[in-house]
């Protein structure tokens, strides 16, 4: 038994005892979340099949508990998810030899889809005055470790976390995560990175990833973070970032400034089986960790209108680098796209944004909105060491209209429709186009 498995033991056996405490069930809360999810994507050029789709119906059940009374109260959550094949798009789910599922299902040895895939999450938690531990199931959004939910189903992490916010206008938290589970999976697995997470007999992977920092408030409109993450054998990154909020007019002016600085750990500065994906002039253009990633991005938000536009420099030898076991991973840059991230070595990107809310001329739960991002300086080297690309480029367009329903018998039922295109004169890259169909209603039960 590890240790975060013998801690919430531990925690849900005091729980037990106190499960009749007040608070514990008055403050608890529980809900069904339903998403129907469709995905549509159309290979522009290149060989191969031409089209990725499935379709699929989505079930996550949360229970969120109260605290026992005390000095020290304990609480238990839990979700369980669900999901059901509707559609596999007669064979095209994107799934091949070495990956670790399609689009959206896990496969069978044969490559099929299954039919249906789910999991249950537990998780312990105590809580002293405004710190709070947890273990077991986790879902953190932190600039080092972010959960990815753009799919039928979300990844979950398998770890401890503790934060705090005892301290007046400062939020620290740290932790370790030692599995994720993807979000087309079953199964919680160890993590990885672009580069060594090819699934076969050179896979490579770490099950200890340690992370920390905090958010202090320095002003009620300017916020300052810092944060430490460390996949062991593979990275080491430190982000800075700084939130400011600016009343310019009638509207605000909010800045985001972010900086990562990532390098190598352990066996990815010396074994090429842990190396990452970049421009390495190096055979097969994989080398060690080494980049410095900075952005800002600059949103001016005025009658129901958001403008917005921002910059991002990659730089160093190897591409950004972030949690990703090859089945679909988010990381807090500003270019993390619908199809692309736009952070490859030594890339240069721009952005531009507009989004509009409806609810300003009578039309509340309606909203719009569309990105541009434009990457150039891309340098790729191919399997021999030799040049593939010299200043390659990209582009990608997002276009997102979502409306949620206001009232009536099915109040909060939301749509969304997501549209990307996404070109690129990176040799031997398939361009494609993509549209996301999503469905979702949450149910409170408790």
């Amino acid at each position: 038994m590890n240790k975060s498995t013998l801690a919430m033991a531990v925690a849900v056996g005091v729980l037990a005892q106190q499960a009749g405490a007040a608070g514990f069930i008055e403050d608890s809360k529980a809900t069904l979340g339903l998403r129907n999810f469709y995905i549509n994507t159309d290979y522009r050029d290149g060989t191969g099949p031409n089209k990725n789709e499935e379709w699929g119906q989505g079930f996550d059940l949360r229970f969120i508990s109260g605290y026992t009374q005390g000095p020290v109260g304990f609480g238990i959550d839990a979700i369980g998810l669900l999901g059901v094949k509707l559609d596999s798009g007669g064979g095209t789910n994107g799934a091949t030899a070495t990956s670790y599922g399609g689009t959206v299902f896990p496969t069978k040895s044969n490559g099929e889809p299954v039919d249906d895939f789910s999991s249950l999450g537990v998780t312990a938690k105590a809580k002293i005055s405004q710190t709070e531990l947890k273990l077991g199931t986790l879902q953190p959004k932190l600039p080092v470790i972010v959960t990815n939910d753009g799919r039928l189903l979300p990844q979950t992490w398998q770890g401890g976390q503790l934060s705090s916010g005892d301290i007046k206008d400062l939020t620290l938290i740290g932790g370790q995560i030692e599995a994720v589970k993807g979000r087309n999976s079953s199964n919680n697995e160890q993590m990885s990175i672009a580069g060594a997470n090819t699934r076969g007999p050179n896979f490579r992977d770490s099950n200890k990833f340690n992370f920390a920092g905090g958010d202090y408030k320095i002003t009620k409109d300017l916020t300052a973070q810092y944060y430490y993450g460390n996949l062991e054998e593979f990275y080491k990154q430190h982000f800075l970032g700084l939130v400011h909020n600016w009343a310019i007019g009638p509207g605000v002016l909010k800045s985001d400034l972010r900086y990562f600085n990532s390098s190598d750990d352990g066996a990815n500065g010396h074994n090429p089986l842990y190396y990452s994906t970049g421009n390495y002039n190096a055979p097969n253009g994989k080398g060690k960790v080494d980049n410095n990633l900075y952005s800002g991005l600059f949103l001016y938000t005025v009658a129901g209108h958001t403008f917005g536009g921002g910059y991002q420099v990659s730089n160093g030898s190897s591409d950004f680098v972030y949690l990703n076991q090859g089945d679909g991973a988010s990381a807090y840059i500003i270019t993390d796209s619908q199809i692309q991230k736009f952070a490859r070595a030594g890339e240069h990107s721009w952005q531009a944004r507009y989004s509009f809310d409806f609810a300003k001329v009578g039309v509340p739960g309606l909203t719009a909105g569309m990105v541009y991002l434009h990457g150039d300086d891309i340098d790729t080297v191919n399997a021999r060491g030799g040049v593939a690309a010299n200043g390659a480029s990209e582009w990608e367009r997002d276009l997102t209209v979502a409306y949620v329903l206001q009232d009536g018998p099915l109040k909060n039922l939301g749509v969304t429709w997501k549209n990307a295109t996404w070109r690129t004169d990176l040799p031997n890259t398939r361009t494609q186009d993509e549209n996301r169909l999503i469905v979702s209603y949450s149910i409170p039960l408790l």
